[in-house]
């Protein structure tokens, strides 16, 4: 079940942030085999001010449309896995909502897979087996 961040500068409209939403979603089915419907992502919207990034970093030339997309998952997927996912993620936001490439950064933030960092609510380590 990851866990998505998705960062923006305000004033995109409700389809442009649902076809990022579902492209995400589409790259995760297909490069890390997340059941279709573990979806959990959250959306910031910033001000301009707010949204704070180098346009020219690594020679890539960023405009305003930047995406910042910070994925938190359990930490057993390899490389392989890792770099198939940002590329279906681009591809998907490439056609739609029609992004550049250079304009979509992904950061991925494995965490343990044991279960004890994930608690989908009760105060319960979910995924861990009561001992007691």
């Amino acid at each position: 079940m990851p866990l998505v961040n998705i960062a923006l500068i305000k004033g995109k409209s409700r389809a442009h942030i649902a076809a990022i939403s579902d492209g995400i979603q589409r790259g995760l089915v297909e490069a890390f085999a997340t059941p279709a419907l573990d979806r959990f992502q959250l959306v910031h919207q910033l001000a301009r001010e707010d949204f704070i990034y180098d346009p020219n970093y690594l020679n890539i030339r960023r405009t305003d449309d930047l995406v910042i997309i910070h994925i938190v998952h359990s930490d057993w997927r390899d490389a392989t896995q890792k770099k198939a996912l940002y590329r279906a993620i681009v591809d998907n936001l490439v056609e739609a909502p029609g992004l550049r490439p250079e304009d979509v950064i992904i950061v991925l933030s494995p965490n343990g897979r044991s279960g004890e960092d994930w608690s989908f609510g009760r105060g319960l380590a979910s995924y861990l087996k009561d001992e007691g």
